[in-house]
């Protein structure tokens, strides 16, 4: 990982980690401790899911920019697929509220999606390369 991404790691990370013990807090409030362990677990979905799908995409880019915009497009799919699956399979669970966990897991989503563009936004990335040579052109 290259210290760019890690850069967007953490301008993703800490702002979704903060946001989901908000959540937590809130949760807690509202339906006790499997409200807060619903959100918890909701908050390392999230976590761990974006984390894992930020990784894949910076070793993709290392290889070429195709390979990581299909990582990337995959990534996400599989990702809204097996959260999907997560909340049909928690939705009667009793350890923990459910609904705690499906408003972490959106709540974290949007959060992290908006630190991610935010910290790529800060990069200030050139999107050409300005030593290029063209072939063919003798310099003129």
């Amino acid at each position: 990982m290259q210290a760019n991404d890690v850069r967007v790691l953490k301008g993703a990370a800490v702002p979704t980690v903060l946001v989901g013990l908000v959540v937590a807090a809130v949760a807690a409030v509202l339906a006790g401790f499997p409200g807060a362990l619903g959100a918890v677990i909701g908050l390392l979905v999230v976590v761990a899911f974006f984390t894992i799908g930020l990784v894949v995409v910076a070793y993709a880019s290392r290889i070429s920019p195709m390979m990581m915009m299909t990582a990337a497009v995959l990534s996400y799919l599989v990702k809204v697929i097996v959260l999907m699956v997560l909340l049909k399979s928690f939705e009667s669970a009793t350890a923990f509220e459910p609904r705690a966990f499906g408003w972490a897991a959106i709540v974290g989503t949007v959060t992290w999606t908006v630190g991610e563009m935010r910290g790529f936004m800060k990069l200030k990335l050139l999107y050409a390369d300005p030593d290029t040579k063209v072939p063919g052109s003798d310099g003129a």
